[in-house]
């Protein structure tokens, strides 16, 4: 699919042979031959790190001792190895990581998983190839650029995120956090233009974005090739976010200039039908002389492309020539960005909302009546949009605003939505949640079940008896809300394959359900082999399974991080999942396993209960260095937070003194019916409040 590009049967010499003036700068004037040579050298190694993170995820020996590995045979040839001394030989070491091994090979041999594999380097290889032709026709030549494939260094491991386990203390930026994660994360690899200055460093990787913008897409691939690139080159992760946001408002700008221009070319071409309105671009920097139609002049492609990007040294016409037919035709920088937006939140939402009840993503900034069903106008909000999607998932609901606040966090470096579903459901959970763990039963029972394990009490079904009487309250809604979580994700796999979001990569973060509904979309979208649209997942406190096979189908389809946020002190979590498949582990529990690429982060020091999830998203987001994090409203969340605490205080300290002489466990099955009816009450009454305000809207 990426060799068929536009301009895959044009090809220039260098333009090094070329005059340019320092007001045109390009790559070919930066860079002499040799340091275009260590461009290419630096992108081949580069994708060469990100193969090998995909065939780590195949590897039955990922996570294995190195020691061990080779040595995984008989007892007796263990003990005979005159490698390993006998005296100190742990043998029963040997044969946890022999059954392991053996389990993970049987898993990996199933002709299911052996598909996904080679579709998931079948699709890198094609996209890399797309990349490596693109930029060898700019710095040197296609040939030159794929031969130096051969030579990129190749990978003897793949780096491994160490997991990490959140306290309270910490750096006290979001900058400090990213900027450490970008660097573990995406390891610099060694190159002689890490030294050049830093302004021409900058113009290297503003001209990489370009011209794989070029490609007529921005997936997850690319992106994660571009982080390489911030870190190989030594600059900060702000370089690229701010870049990226430039040139989005530069495409938007320029694709409002040539729909102002279309009413002028189609009058043209009525009065002069034989005319073709064509510019042609003079290509720079070995790029192909493009034909740019639809009655745009090439002062226009450089008044709306160039003006915004010559601020980073490079000339107007060179980053024309890189964006390829991208730079000319509102068709592309429209498909680009999903119908500038609209389809996120026009006709194709309302298809999905008949499958899944209140299915809709909402923007977390910006006038959403600028975006619904109504596209001319959505180009014209060139401020809100982006070349980056996050997609924000609520995983309970006590107020139908919880749906959009808590994503307020995630910066203005991408575009951020919020996705709304099955709204009375999800209340109807929060409502219960928060009634059950404000109960009597609920606060004798801590007590007790905070003396063992959270999976002893699974595995044992050694719940307290006044725990169980009024689960009731919580088991029905949980079982519904989980099963319209799984549908939610199905439909949202559905909703990226069909691109909602564009031609750009997703972050999908969610907590709780909210969790689940990823779970569920990245199982869809690896059933489909729909790779290269999501760039990186936080699933935090989910109510998943663990298995290392679960795990490793996600992984095929997310490019950048998979992060598993869990505490074992979520007791809530445990007595909710418990009725599920509990024999396949809980992910919001505990860590994943054998995978070298899934992070790990554990947060039990800092969450006690599920609840508070909902008020700690930045927080952990700052902390495992999400690179885009609003600390003012990381601040709002936390003072919330202690508002929310001083209200749970309140309610016990009442119940206290209500329940004051009274046995444990006494008059559960009252609290029960009191808890329904309240509970009952309250979703009612939130539900009402919206269907007011769905009527007010709808006369307004």
């Amino acid at each position: 699919m990426f060799n068929h590009v536009p301009w895959a049967s044009h090809e220039e010499k260098p333009a090094e042979e070329k005059h340019h003036g320092e007001e045109d700068q390009s790559l070919t004037t930066v860079l002499d031959a040799s340091g275009r040579a260590e461009l290419t050298l630096l992108i081949a190694s580069a994708t060469a790190s990100m193969r090998k993170t995909i065939e780590s995820n195949f590897d039955p020996n990922a996570t294995l001792s190195t020691d061990l590995i080779d040595d995984l045979t008989s007892e007796d040839d263990k003990i005979n190895n005159p490698n390993i001394d006998p005296g100190t030989v742990d043998v029963e070491a040997y044969d946890r990581e022999r059954k392991m091994k053996e389990q993970r090979e049987k898993e990996l041999s199933e002709p299911k998983m052996r598909e996904l594999h080679a579709a998931a380097l079948k699709f890198f290889d094609d996209w890399r190839e797309g990349v490596i032709q693109r930029v060898g026709e700019v710095v040197n030549s296609k040939e030159t650029a794929s031969s130096q494939m051969m030579e990129a260094t190749d990978p003897s491991s793949t780096h491994t995120p160490s997991d990490k386990k959140i306290n309270p203390e910490g750096a006290s930026t979001s900058d400090e956090w990213s900027s450490s994660a970008l660097k573990e994360l995406y390891p610099p690899i060694s190159t002689p233009l890490s030294s050049l200055e830093e302004d021409k460093r900058i113009l290297i990787l503003h001209s990489m974005l370009l011209l794989l913008l070029s490609l007529e897409h921005y997936i997850a691939p690319s992106r994660i090739l571009l982080l390489y690139l911030t870190s190989s080159l030594r600059l900060d992760l702000e370089v690229l976010t701010q870049d990226e946001e430039k040139v989005a408002k530069g495409l938007l700008e320029a694709a409002k200039k040539m729909s102002a221009e279309e009413e002028t070319a189609k009058k043209a071409k009525e009065n002069e039908s034989s005319r073709k309105w064509k510019v042609g671009l003079a290509s720079v920097a070995g790029a192909a002389i493009i034909g740019v139609t639809g009655g745009l002049a090439a002062p226009l492609v450089a008044a709306g492309v160039g003006s915004v990007m010559g601020g980073l040294g490079l000339g107007a016409t060179a980053a024309a020539g890189y964006l390829g037919t991208v730079a000319g035709s509102t068709v592309l920088v429209g498909g680009l960005f999903g119908a500038y937006g609209g389809r996120m939140t026009g006709q194709m939402m309302d298809n999905y909302a008949r499958e899944v009840e209140d299915f809709a993503f909402l923007p977390v900034r910006g006038d959403r009546k600028n975006v619904e069903h109504n596209e001319k106008d959505a180009v014209n909000d060139s401020e809100t949009r982006r070349l980056r999607v996050t997609v924000g998932i609520t995983g309970w609901l006590t107020e139908k605003e919880e749906v959009v606040t808590p994503w307020r966090v995630v910066g203005k470096g991408s575009e951020v939505f919020a996705l709304r579903y099955e709204l009375e459901a999800l209340m109807n959970l929060g409502n219960s949640v928060t009634a059950m763990v404000s109960s009597t039963a609920w606060g004798y029972a801590k007590k007790e079940i905070i003396q063992r394990t959270i999976f002893a009490e699974m595995m044992a079904a050694m719940w307290p008896l006044g725990l169980l009487k009024v689960s009731r309250v919580v088991d029905n809604p949980f079982s519904v809300a989980k099963s319209r979580s799984e549908k939610a994700g199905e439909v949202l796999a559905d909703a990226l394959i069909n691109k909602a979001q564009g031609e750009r990569p997703v972050t999908l973060i969610g907590y709780s359900l909210g969790a689940r509904v990823i779970y569920s979309c990245l199982m869809s979208l690896s059933k489909r082999q729909a790779f290269g649209l999501v760039e990186s997942v936080v699933l935090i406190g989910a109510p998943t399974p663990s298995t290392t096979s679960d795990w490793r189908v996600m992984r095929s389809v997310v490019s950048g991080r998979l992060v598993n946020v869990y505490s074992e002190n979520d007791y809530v979590l445990g007595f909710l999942y418990r009725t599920s498949s509990i024999q396949y582990g809980v992910a919001g529990l505990q860590k994943i396993e054998g995978l070298p690429s899934v992070e790990n982060v554990d947060v039990s020091e800092t969450v006690s209960g599920h609840l508070r999830y909902r008020y700690l998203v930045g927080s952990i987001l700052k902390k495992i260095g999400f690179e885009d994090v609003e600390m003012e409203e990381v601040e709002k969340e936390e003072e919330a937070l202690r508002v929310m605490e001083e209200e749970e205080q309140r309610r016990k300290d009442m119940l206290l003194l209500r329940n004051k002489g009274k046995g444990e466990g006494e008059d559960a099955e009252k609290e029960a019916d009191e808890m329904q009816k309240e509970v009952e009450e309250k979703t009612q009454e939130s539900l009402m409040q919206r269907t007011f305000e769905q009527l007010r809207f709808s006369k307004a």
